[in-house]
């Protein structure tokens, strides 16, 4: 009997019937990641400033729901609701036990984690305050601060890609970097990526690395949808040219892409004439090798376990290069957005 006329393991056979999901390799990484990768901005204390945001318990249950169909990979960051997410994140994996080993953590640094719900960085100037030193940027103490406070809230040994949140024009390039590489050595981290920034910062970041032989970004997260496209003119390039996995945030800008059209955006009515004409939704589609070649992987965040079924019902609904163009016609140059 040939190895495929072997009836398959009982195990093996469950596992390939509950996974709905693929997977793709990260950039020219070895590492593996699922399709679509599951954002986890949203978890948090929905009764603090942002009342959308998933608690405790409904968190915890949309993670394992994402693990049962294979969703594997979990993109989170230090700044979501101040640690909250990360913390979820950590607890869902020791409530369900969930074997380290078969899920990819994704989480971020750059700004400083808030002492209490209140207090966001991003939005504040926490840097001038003296309970904040060297808890945010790029400086080498930064960094480490950072990692071993994630690694905390996490309940984690290692965290499987460490992403720059963004670019600290404050600290020079080759002390992030060496300090990057130095956590992948001593295997607190695995891999490193970086988010939203100028295609020349990435470059220069990139090209420090490799002069010194340190460890070098595998993917990008910038933001990057039908309605804000500004990212192809160089970042996309960039990172195609080089081996760097995409992972844009914002994929469906925020939820405008499955809402009704505004009555003056010309691209969301573009929108609707394609619902209508394929059929389909349009956050239910995936893009063809054309936009795969632009994009390696999408973070989404799903606030339902509803929502995470029609997209993982929508693999295999490809659109063609045609169908493409349709869509982007209408498109109109912006100014950059999400840098800062």
């Amino acid at each position: 009997m040939s190895a495929s006329q072997r009836p398959l393991p009982i195990s093996l056979k469950s596992s390939l019937n509950s996974t709905k999901c693929e997977y793709r390799q990260l950039g020219r990484s070895g590492l593996r990641v699922s399709v679509p990768i599951l954002g986890c901005a949203g978890f948090g204390d929905p009764t603090g400033i942002r009342p959308w945001v998933l608690g405790e318990e409904e968190a915890i249950s949309l993670l394992k729901a994402a693990y049962d169909r294979g969703i594997n990979t979990w993109d989170t960051a230090n700044i979501y609701s101040n640690g909250l997410s990360e913390t979820f994140i950590g607890k869902a994996i020791k409530k369900h036990a969930i074997p380290r080993e078969k899920v990819v953590l994704l989480t971020k640094c750059f700004w400083a984690v808030g002492e209490d719900q209140s207090v966001q960085h991003a939005m504040m100037p926490v840097e001038k305050s003296k309970d904040y030193q060297n808890m945010f940027g790029l400086s080498r103490a930064a960094i480490f601060n950072a990692v071993d406070a994630s690694l905390r809230r996490l309940d984690t040994a290692y965290i499987d890609v460490l992403q720059v949140h963004r670019f600290d024009p404050d600290v020079p390039i080759e002390e992030t970097m060496k300090a990057l590489d130095d956590l992948v050595r001593i295997g607190k981290v695995r891999y490193i990526g970086a988010s939203s920034m100028w295609a020349c910062q990435l470059a220069r970041m990139q090209h420090v690395a490799d002069l010194h032989g340190w460890t070098k970004f595998i993917s990008m997260q910038n933001c990057y949808n039908l309605i804000y496209r500004e990212e192809e003119r160089e970042m996309i390039r960039y990172c195609n040219d080089t081996g760097i996995g995409l992972i844009p945030w914002s994929p469906l800008c925020n939820g405008c892409l499955t809402r009704l059209p505004s009555t003056t955006d010309r691209s969301m009515s573009k929108r609707e004439e394609f619902e209508s004409k394929f059929g389909l939704a349009l956050g239910r589609v995936e893009p063809d090798t054309s936009i795969i070649s632009r994009v390696a992987e999408v973070a989404e965040g799903f606030t339902t376990v509803e929502k995470m079924n029609d997209t993982l019902e929508a693999s295999g609904k490809i659109l063609d290069e045609g169908d493409e163009e349709y869509l982007e016609a209408l498109y109109k140059p912006k100014v950059v957005y999400g840098h800062s």
